[in-house]
């Protein structure tokens, strides 16, 4: 490879350093703002809900949001000093509408409509209101609280605020941890994590772009993965490219000339391993919610950014500095390879003696992981998203104790003005309704509209059950569609459904395609695909068990499942692949079975290591207080861990022993050679 020759000479590294070094000053220069937030983002193209959203700012009471604010005295009646606050607070505020006390004369809501503009001057008349309300002297034990969509949307946007800087603090210190035990060198480990924390900034800087391009803003919970994704995928690739580099300067004196060998050894298994992944996430542009499109373009973007900076900026920048950087394990010519007899050897041998007994035991455990599936529950409700104590949550737990459930977030009805009466008798006679609002007419006077409180709380399957059935008594009506939160949250599940039947075939498509490229086999990549969906199996029970048990997190949000499954396939098959293709160019020189036993001593150790670090790095998403955050992290931080250690260290080579040169069918097997020939072929 001229390429890797050319990355590594004295000026090559040197360009290839001030080369990059220029673009991510460029990037830093031109990277644009992000779009404007749109009261549509998230939501799928077409859905009623979707279409009630874009027609709202047609009706006078469309351009405003409305927010409750609730106040209650728990165990006993308002008292007379507490209607007295309560009508302070209206007036602190400019509320017109009177106090709506409930029946059982506990608590009074206040509805606050907030001036129209965009998220973010919404968010801050939420944050204004709730310090004007807490600010007005009331009684003790007259508690207030804000509630209703704004106030959802501010503390999901508070969720996120800070999360940049935390997750790349926080995901800096792990990777700075697990490369500083990794290599046991003090000096080593600043290397990567410069070179791939760059690259994290890089992206960071580029995602703007795609913002735009997409036409949804790329921050919080993308900004947040894609991060993640790019100091885990980063990592693992620099791990392996060193490890060979380590390798190749035990049998040459020549740092460029190791460096070169160790690119030319790792960069098709690396190359491979990162197309596989950057295919698999631009499947998600097949989805239809825009937020799984935008995010899979972004984290592709990562995958393609942290690939260039691993194998071309981290080879430049090691090859620059002298062999001492790996003091005090510094690799000499001649010295002895640990992995020809460490830990990962007496695993490879182990395997290789009894390959039918290590993969029963390994299945068996597979299938008891994969039984924690049973009794697995997916949608959260509104109220379920936050795993810290957020007032909007609290206050419409609170709403709920003395109004119909779902008073917070009501549904909302849009029909033809002439269909006006009979779709209020429709909603009036649908079991599930606990109020029906008063109707208003649109500014062209074509078009009304009325909300509809819900006896259940939104995302709930009662509130699922009342916004099905309303949608089938008004379906005769022209022109009536359902929408507000309880609608977009189940038109966002429906979508989500969709997504997980049409995406997660393309992604195995995908994988295998690339599998049987890259390994000029059929066998292999069947069995590897089929190992890494075991695996996922075995994954997503065992983090239901966790889930559910130890953090009380009572179901999967509907996006869950099929991000788990992407990043899993997708990552989870590197640690085959870079297995598998090492496998194929030791059986050209030993034979398919030692060929994988030498394979699975040789890289043992390095891509356990990566497996620990990525799976590390994605726990990291637990740092923020959003639950479908936190699932992630814990899913794909399990599910590598269990691909890592289970599946690539015994599943995996205990069926390419037992299949022997059959393993690499239609392919044949070259002929074993000796162990100086293929020492001298390695230098060369």
């Amino acid at each position: 490879m001229r390429i890797a020759t050319a990355i590594t000479g004295r000026l090559g590294a040197i360009i290839v350093l001030l080369v990059a070094a220029g673009l991510t000053a460029l990037a830093f220069v031109t990277s644009p703002e992000q779009p404007a937030a749109r009261a549509t983002d998230g939501l799928p193209a077409g859905k009623q809900s979707t279409r009630v959203t874009e027609l709202e700012d047609r009706f006078p009471s469309g351009r405003t949001q409305t927010a409750l604010v609730v106040f209650e005295r728990a165990g006993g009646p308002l008292t007379e000093d507490d209607r007295k606050a309560v009508d302070r607070a209206r007036e602190a505020v400019h509320a017109q509408a009177p106090a709506a006390p409930s029946g059982d004369k506990q608590a009074l809501l206040v509805a606050v409509p907030l001036k129209a503009g965009g998220i973010e001057q919404v968010a801050d008349e939420v944050e204004q209101l709730r310090a004007t309300v807490a600010a007005v002297q009331r009684p003790e034990g007259l508690t207030v609280l804000v509630t209703g969509g704004p106030a959802f949307a501010r503390d999901i946007s508070a969720a996120f605020e800070g999360a940049d800087f935390t997750l790349l603090a926080a995901t800096a210190i792990v990777v700075a941890v697990l490369l500083l035990v990794t290599y046991r060198s003090p000096i080593l480990w600043l290397v990567p994590l410069a070179v791939i924390g760059t690259a994290d900034q890089v992206v960071a800087k580029l995602l703007p772009w795609v913002a735009k391009v997409a036409g949804q803003p790329t921050e919080g919970q993308v900004s947040g993965i894609v991060s993640v994704l790019v100091f885990g995928a980063g990592t693992d690739y620099a791990l392996l490219l060193i490890a060979r580099y380590r390798e190749e300067l035990r049998r040459t004196e020549s740092r460029r000339g190791a460096m070169a060998a160790a690119l030319r050894g790792a960069a098709p298994a690396v190359v491979g391993s990162a197309t596989t992944v950057v295919l698999a996430l631009l499947t998600l542009l097949f989805a239809v919610l825009t937020t799984n499109r935008t995010l899979g373009a972004a984290a592709a973007l990562g995958v393609v950014v942290a690939l260039a900076f691993g194998l071309v900026v981290l080879p430049a920048a090691l090859v620059c500095l002298p062999r001492g950087v790996f003091w005090p394990f510094v690799p000499h010519v001649g010295s002895d390879e640990p992995a020809h007899s460490g830990l990962w050897a007496r695993v490879a041998a182990g395997v290789q003696r009894r390959p039918r007994i290590v993969l029963a035991a390994a299945v068996l455990l597979l299938a008891g992981l994969a039984a924690g599936l049973a009794g697995t529950k997916i949608g959260l409700s509104q109220t379920e998203q936050f795993r810290t104590q957020v007032e909007s949550v609290t206050g419409a737990e609170t709403l709920a104790r003395h109004y119909p459930a779902g008073a917070a977030q009501p549904v909302t009805v849009i029909v033809n003005a002439p269909s006006a009466d009979r779709a209020v008798a429709v909603a009036h006679g649908v079991a599930g309704v606990a109020k029906v609002g008063e109707p208003e007419r649109s500014d062209d006077g074509t078009l009304v509209t009325f909300d509809v409180d819900l006896t259940s709380g939104s995302g709930t399957a009662a509130a699922d059950r009342t916004v099905k059935d309303l949608r089938t008594g008004l379906a005769g009506l022209p022109g009536a569609l359902v929408g507000g939160d309880p609608a977009a949250d189940l038109d966002e599940r429906d979508a989500n459904l969709r997504d997980d039947f049409v995406v997660v075939p393309l992604v195995l498509a995908v994988v295998l395609l690339v599998l049987v490229l890259l390994l000029r086999s059929l066998v292999a990549p069947l069995l590897l695909l089929f190992t890494v969906v075991v695996s996922f199996a075995a994954s997503l029970g065992a983090a239901s068990l966790v889930l559910r048990h130890l953090l009380d997190i009572p179901a999967l949000g509907t996006a869950v499942p099929l991000l788990a499954f992407l990043f899993l396939v997708a990552l989870g098959v590197d640690y085959n692949i870079f297995l598998a293709t090492r496998a194929r160019e030791e059986a050209a020189h030993l034979g398919t079975r030692e060929g994988m036993v030498r394979a699975l001593a040789t890289t043992g150790g390095v891509i356990t290591s990566a497996g620990i670090l990525l799976a590390a790095v994605f726990a990291v998403l637990g740092v923020l207080p959003v639950i479908v955050l936190t699932q992630i992290g814990v899913i794909v931080g399990i599910g590598v861990v269990v691909d890592t250690l289970i599946v690539r260290t015994i599943v995996v080579p205990a069926l390419a022993l037992l299949l022997g040169d059959a393993f690499w069918w239609p392919a044949k097997a070259a002929a074993p050679q000796s162990v100086e020939s293929r020492d001298q072929i390695s230098v060369s």
